[in-house]
């Protein structure tokens, strides 16, 4: 541990002034950018955005980071956690000319500076945090809790990439990044760069103390110590700081290089300690020590906007003036605006900045994975539908270790999961490579590797973080775990979602990996877990997104599960989620069959259907894995004992499907629609998830009222799976009696033969009670083709 209390040198002071003035100007100024005449309200923006708190700090580390790489050629890439600090950050893009390297119109100049002040917070300009939008940023730190983890996801086998991350000391509160901490013990210092964490210890958060504010040096060095790393604490609440954090980040970059060398050598140490640094500043450096009688420089009230009402009220606009020409800004700039020599002494060679690191545009670096050919994984049916068996996800993780081999030297395709990929069955990967761990194990274990490219741990937040600084750094990733538990990163998905809409709306992004879910353990088969385990809520989350950037896919069978990973793990640019089953169960459809039912989408299945190529007076359709087999069985039933109905059975399996072509790329086109639905036949529609998806998807299709969606109405325990299924309406004699309803029969015959099947129904209900295991009827059916 180093800690310093007193700046060993005078920093780069002119830098630092001119990057603080700049983001102060940003969050106020709308004209007179640089002063050159006396302070008017009209020159203040009417409405005042961003958080001026963090700021001064931020630049301190972007500074200190600048002087690392000038003297030690670090490949620096830098996650800013606190978001809405953008105003540092885009003072110190403008000052190294990055942001003048996408937008002419944003020159080292007057003109420059004054059209950065207007777009700030401005409609069509740039947000009040970080965004896609601003050059070398790949986390927008809207939602705090992130930063870290992604930094790590960021550095891993990049080995001599330095990632620094700023956490602010409110973000550290957060669960996220509290296991977060914890990633030390997965980075392998001989295959991985480094992630450089700065906890920005300046006190406070929107209107109080933060917890690690009231913790001393010895306390916070026995946490972070705990944790894995080697913290450096500097005291940078002094009038000149600068020069001690600089010295620190210098003395980290020498020890974890010093790390790195050992452990390349072969001289790994049994518990490496990272170097992080803690952050002492003055929380909103340089604001008015106090206004109207409250404090405002360090403290909580200078979190945001210190003077909220330098436009109306005239004591405050002398202050915000006050204020401003402090930073002496006929110093800093030239008569032109061009910041003056001595600012821009600190600066690294223009290939080397921050703001122009590659990985921060990471589709750039991307190469297209080299894809295994399916056909020695696919499943053969001999005798056709349902003449086999077989688990989807152990079909897939053949293929997956394959995959996983053929990545083995370029090092760019991981798999990340809460502990659960061979309960999933895709633990043929982990003979292609093992679970990645660092710190020696001293119970047993199996499959540890400390350069495996398997990443497990009981937090979906670390993994969702490591999956996105993968791939927004231009790699490839897989995320499995179980259904119920992916809605743990519901917010991180969708903060997500949101940066790729953005990101795709900003021309010199290039798109990046697809991040894909694998969703297995399913609700339907989480009948011995219970209620707990039973939620299919991630879909109805992602569908809320844009169609532009989300997909869901519901494969039926081993085959569909591959064709569809096939297409996802090639893809750029989306979040998709794919539900498959884990267990053996039947096949339906040979890979080139399942080609092509991927490619559609969705379509019928004439062989499972009665209407034959005459019309139809029903469709009975289903997606996902236990409804295909039910809605079959109900098909079955109804071929049996109704031989004369005329039922076209249609599986989909890209869900988004269902949505007019206007609401989603994936819709299909009304002409393609009325071949599988009609135009006014009543439809059945057995759903994996809550019916009010498919309903959500329909919205804008002729008739949606004709169709009948069965699925997940949130009725579960612990019991058996067809007795599941019964609780929520969705067992083959369910399906069947809904389908009887909608057809044009005596109704007596009608009656009858609904009566039969939900006595049927009720009767193995009883029998399994008594029993505790499903009926041979249920377990053992088979389709009779």
């Amino acid at each position: 541990m180093t800690t310093s209390t007193e700046p060993r040198a005078q920093g780069p002071a002119p830098y630092t002034r001119a990057a603080d003035y700049i983001a102060a100007a940003l969050i106020f100024l709308q004209d007179n950018v640089l002063l050159t005449d006396a302070l008017r309200p009209e020159h203040v923006k009417p409405r005042l955005l961003g958080h001026w708190g963090s700021c001064p700090g931020i630049t301190l580390v972007y500074s200190a980071l600048n002087t690392l790489i000038r003297e030690r050629g670090a490949d620096v890439l830098l996650v800013t956690g606190p978001g809405h600090g953008a105003p540092a950050v885009h003072a110190n893009l403008w000052l190294e000319g990055t942001h003048e390297r996408h937008d002419p119109a944003l020159a080292r100049t007057g003109s420059g500076l004054r059209e950065l002040a207007r777009r700030y917070c401005a409609p069509d300009g740039f947000p009040s945090h970080l965004s896609p939008s601003v050059p070398g940023t790949l986390h927008e730190g809207g939602e705090l809790g992130y930063a870290l983890s992604t930094a790590v996801g960021a550095a891993l086998d990049a080995p001599d990439r330095l990632v620094a991350c700023v956490v602010g000391d409110g973000e550290a509160e957060t669960g996220p990044t509290a296991a977060a901490w914890h990633s030390t013990k997965y980075l392998d210092p001989v295959t991985c760069g480094a992630v450089l964490p700065f906890l920005h210890l300046n006190g406070y958060k929107i209107s109080s103390p933060t917890l690690f504010a009231t913790m001393n040096d010895e306390e916070l060095t026995a946490l972070f110590r705990g944790y894995g790393w080697d913290p450096r604490i500097v005291d940078e609440t002094g009038p000149a700081p600068g020069a001690a954090l600089t010295a620190a980040v210098l003395d980290a970059h020498d020890a974890l290089r010093r790390l790195q060398r050992e452990a390349r050598a072969g001289g790994l140490p049994d518990r490496p300690a990272w170097p992080m640094i803690v952050l002492r500043s003055l929380k909103g450096r340089g604001a008015p020590a106090e206004v109207g009688g409250t404090p405002v420089e360090g403290t909580f009230h200078s979190h945001q906007v210190p003077l909220p009402g330098a436009r109306e009220d005239p004591a405050q606009l002398k202050a915000l003036e006050t204020w401003l020409r402090s930073y002496r800004p006929e110093e800093l700039f030239d008569g032109e605006g061009r910041p003056v020599p001595e600012v821009l002494a600190g600066l690294p060679e223009p290939g080397a900045l921050i703001g122009a690191q590659p990985a921060a545009d990471g589709g750039r670096l991307r190469r297209p994975l080299p894809l295994p050919p399916l056909d020695p994984h696919a499943v053969p049916l001999p005798g056709g539908p349902g003449s086999a068996e077989a688990s989807p996800t152990r079909v897939l993780g053949g293929w997956l270790a394959e995959l996983t081999e053929a990545t083995a030297r370029r090092r760019d395709f991981r798999i990340v999961s809460p502990d659960e990929l061979a309960s999933n069955k895709l633990d043929a990967v982990l003979a292609a490579s093992g679970r990645a761990y660092v710190w020696p194990v001293g119970e047993y274990a199996e499959d540890l590797a400390r350069d495996g490219r398997v990443m497990e741990t009981l937090s979906e937040h670390n993994c969702q973080g490591w999956l996105q600084g993968y791939l927004l750094t231009g790699r490839h990733g897989l995320f499995p775990t179980y259904e119920a538990f992916a809605a743990i990163v519901d917010s991180m998905a969708d903060q997500y979602a949101k940066w790729l809409k953005t990101s795709r709306e900003v021309p010199w992004r290039e798109p990046v990996s697809s991040l894909t879910y694998l969703l297995t353990s399913e609700g339907w088969r989480q009948e011995h877990n219970g209620y707990s385990h039973q939620g299919p809520g991630f879909l109805s989350n992602l569908l809320d997104r844009k169609g532009t950037v989300t997909g869901v896919y519901l494969p039926p069978d081993a085959n569909t599960l591959l064709v569809t990973m096939e297409r996802l793990l090639d893809e750029t640019g989306k979040i998709n989620a794919v539900v498959a089953g884990k267990h053996d169960a039947a096949q339906w459809l040979g890979l080139d069959a399942a080609r092509a039912h991927c490619r559609a989408g969705a379509s019928v299945w004439p062989w499972a259907g009665t209407a034959g190529d005459g019309p139809a007076e029903a469709v009975l359709a289903c997606a996902g894995g236990i409804p295909t087999v039910e809605s079959l069985a109900a098909a079955d039933l109804l071929r049996r004992d109704l031989p004369d109905a005329r039922i076209r059975f249609v599986n989909v399996v890209d869900l988004c499907a269902l949505a007019p072509p206007d609401r989603h790329p994936h819709g299909m086109t009304p002409e393609r629609f009325r071949d599988l639905f009609g135009e006014d036949l009543p439809v059945v529609f057995d759903f994996h998830g809550y019916p009010s998806a498919v309903h959500q998807l329909l919205h804008g299709r002729p008739g949606p009222g004709r169709f009948h969606v069965r699925g997940y109405v949130e009725e579960g325990t612990t019991t058996t799976p067809y007795d599941l299924l019964a609780r929520n309406g969705t067992t083959r004699h369910d399906l069947a009696v809904a389908l009887l309803r909608h057809l044009d029969r005596p109704a007596d015959r009608l009656r009858r033969l609904a009566d039969h099947y939900a006595g049927r129904r009720d009767e193995l209900r009883r029998e399994l009670r008594r029993t505790g295991v499903d009926p041979a009827e249920i377990t053992g059916w088979r389709w009779p083709g």
